[in-house]
């Protein structure tokens, strides 16, 4: 049975890909993830490499910015809005 690809599935991604190495406790859906400083830019194509695999949308080059990845709720966010 496939695993079903909302909201929990991309913060379970983004918790064992990029917070177990941080020492970060406390993690939610608003968490800062690159205003903090909790993803860099090689781990930030990781996750839109990511996103465009599991999801199946592509991002344009100007999409790929804190604007649309600073959190989950932002990035679930622009997913279902590249879905639509």
């Amino acid at each position: 049975m496939e695993q079903v690809k909302d909201k929990n599935f991309l913060m379970d991604y983004i918790k064992t890909e990029f917070l177990n190495h941080t020492g970060i406790n406390e993690f939610n859906e608003d968490t800062p993830l690159v205003s903090s400083r909790i993803m860099d830019s090689i781990s930030t194509i990781q996750l839109v490499d990511f996103i465009e695999k599991e999801f199946n949308i592509e991002f344009l080059h100007h999409e790929v910015d804190q604007e649309n990845l600073d959190s989950v709720n932002l990035i679930w966010e622009f997913i279902k809005t590249k879905q639509q």
